[in-house]
């Protein structure tokens, strides 16, 4: 008689589990990665904390510090970093766990508070003090500085009012399907190509042997300085006492958008000359710039460095159509005029102030580029991520910054995997010594569940940024005897069979139908442990349950996969089938063994 078509087809079992094994090992070789990438405490790292600055002294929002959490993890994994851990620590501490040797980039990149500012420029000199100057009508370069650029480089255009025959701020200035972009030089004062001599119509950086404005020449009195329009005397005599050679350069106040009038210094130098600038009210907030992509270099357009492109939402692109107009207005009337620029402040420093002289800029775009040295895909990239996410709604300043050594993670990796190694030999000496021949099904279904394991963890690890640490590790070899568990359920309730004197083969199935029920009871409790204690706790507990939970789905696999249908396949052969005495299934001893009293009921039997 064939046997009915719902019979059970073990061996079809295992190979659909060897070919899910197959093609996982295939998925680790395509993507490049066989070994798991390692945490903080194995690989080293770099950890900062970060303390939360108000104007006040008194501890911030909670709900600012969980906006700058979340701004934090987006920026971190905007740059592609994984496994990267930012948690809230105390009312004011934010935690910056990096994973990876040199990340210092990537912790300073995060912790940057990102306020971006648009600002007209009021004035402009050179970042020296000039405090004692009197002020005057104008500050425009004389015309023999004027003729001197022209000597120094043919290539430098004639200032005009007409827009269409100005130089052009820099060499990646070009039409865009939206409007005109806006460049200049992140990196550098002078929106000016690299290697060009300076614009004579820039007040930035005069034609070589000039000085800049509010910078005497030797011998003479520093140039009087033009405040039109600034109505703040404090900003004024901050400006001129300023000194933007020293410090980190970030005026007090800079920052701060509701100030009217600041002053403010550059970011960085050119040719060992810093700006300093009096920047008057912010025309454009951070708050509304769309989005921000670094692009590549465009040769067709005459750009040899990347830049980040800004897109602004409604509301932002009229607030810049509004000051670039202006900015072309002070231009047309006096190419020479501070106000023809327009001035970038990221954290309280100018990263560039480009003059606007081909027509305001109204389509909602703008652009920021420098020289190609300096501006470079990093440093693009870098701009445009803190930017893309927004400001962070609070200063932070590091109160420790620390560099984690993988030596301690290695020994105590060492340790861990000798006590995984000791718990695995005693458990596989156990299952031998008890069990004899389903012993070695036991112990089968562990080298299994191990590779699965590992295998998992390498995919998750390139695919997903997963990172193995300590607390990882823990709950791997803590899910050696979850898997054990549900081995010994499925034994006990097989050799439960052969005790009430059923055949081998008929009994797996029975056995099998008895323990599912409540291998899945325990798998499910296990797992939604491991669900809950991994949303509510944080850091190391959090891995510890990602591993725990991970390696229970793994033992469902393994168990409903493998160990039944292997069991099933064994009771076929003569060695398991007619309960050979090492098999740990032998029907005889097992019923001897039922019925062997114990040494309490043999006492109460003699007693009666």
């Amino acid at each position: 008689m064939a046997p009915p078509s719902t019979a059970p087809k073990p061996g079809r079992t295992l190979l659909a589990l060897f070919a899910i094994l197959v093609i996982l090992s295939g998925v680790a070789v395509w993507q490049g990665q066989t070994t798991p990438k390692l945490g903080l405490d194995l690989a080293g790292g770099t950890t900062v904390t970060l303390t939360a600055k108000t104007s006040s002294g008194k501890n911030p929002p909670a709900q600012q510090m969980d906006q700058a959490v979340k701004i934090m993890t987006q920026r971190v994994n905007g740059l592609g970093v994984s496994d990267a851990e930012v948690a809230k620590q105390g009312s004011n501490n934010i935690v910056v766990n990096v994973p990876g040797e040199g990340q210092s980039r990537v912790v300073s990149l995060i912790g940057t508070t990102a306020k971006l500012q648009f600002r007209q420029v009021f004035a402009v000199a050179d970042g020296k003090p000039s405090t004692g100057a009197a002020p005057a009508p104008s500050a425009s370069p004389s015309g023999k500085a004027k003729d001197d650029g022209k000597k120094k480089d043919d290539k430098s255009p004639s200032p005009s009012a007409s827009p269409s025959a100005s130089a052009k701020p820099s060499a990646s200035a070009s039409a865009t399907p939206r409007g005109r972009a806006l460049s200049g030089a992140l990196t550098a004062p002078t929106p000016t190509p690299s290697g060009a001599a300076p614009s004579p119509t820039s007040p930035l950086i005069p034609p070589t042997g000039q000085p800049l404005p509010g910078q005497p020449a030797p011998g003479q009195q520093p140039p009087p300085q033009d405040y039109t329009g600034v109505t703040d005397q404090a900003v004024i005599k901050q400006y001129e006492a300023l000194d933007c050679y020293t410090g980190d350069r970030r005026a007090p106040g800079s920052n701060d958008p509701s100030r009217k009038f600041v002053a403010a210094c550059d970011q960085d130098d050119e040719g060992g000359q810093i700006a300093k600038y009096i920047l008057g009210p912010v025309r454009v907030l951070g708050e509304n710039v769309d989005g921000a992509n670094a692009m590549p270099p465009n040769s067709q357009q005459g750009q040899a460095s990347w830049s980040v492109s800004l897109d602004f939402d409604g509301r932002g692109a009229r607030q810049f159509g509004e000051v670039t107009t202006d900015a072309y207005g002070a231009y047309q009337q006096d190419p020479n005029s501070p106000r023809a620029q327009v001035a970038i402040v990221l954290d309280g420093q100018i990263v560039s102030a480009p003059s606007i002289r081909e027509g305001a800029i109204t389509g909602g775009t703008a652009s920021i580029d420098g020289p190609p040295d300096s501006f470079n895909q990093r440093y693009a990239t870098d701009l445009a991520n803190v930017l893309k996410y927004g400001a962070l709604p609070l200063e932070f300043t590091q109160s420790s910054i620390d560099e984690v050594s993988s030596t301690l993670g290695s020994d105590q990796l060492t340790g861990g995997l000798i006590a995984g190694a000791i718990g695995l030999g005693l458990v596989v000496l156990y299952c031998m010594f008890y069990y004899r021949g389903l012993g070695l099904v036991a112990v089968s279904s562990l080298i299994v569940a191990s590779a699965i394991t590992y295998l998992a963890v390498v995919i998750l690890g390139e695919g997903m940024g997963f990172r193995l640490s300590l607390p990882h590790i823990i709950g791997l070899i803590v899910s050696i005897g979850i898997t054990a568990d549900s081995f010994i359920v499925y034994f006990e309730r097989l050799r439960d069979e052969l005790r009430a004197g059923r055949k081998l083969r008929p009994s797996v199935e029975t056995a099998w139908k008895r323990a599912r029920r409540t291998i899945l009871v325990a798998d499910a409790v296990t797992f939604i442990a491991a669900l809950v204690l991994y949303f509510l706790a944080v850091g190391g507990v959090a891995g510890f349950a990602f591993a725990m939970g991970l390696t229970t789905l793994i033992d469902v696999i393994v168990v409903f996969f493998f160990t039944k249908p292997l069991v099933a396949l064994l009771s076929r052969t003569r060695f398991y089938g007619r309960g050979h005495p090492l098999s740990g299934v032998d029907p005889r001893k097992l019923h001897r063994a039922a019925q062997k009293p114990s040494a309490a009921t043999a006492g109460t039997s003699q007693e009666a």
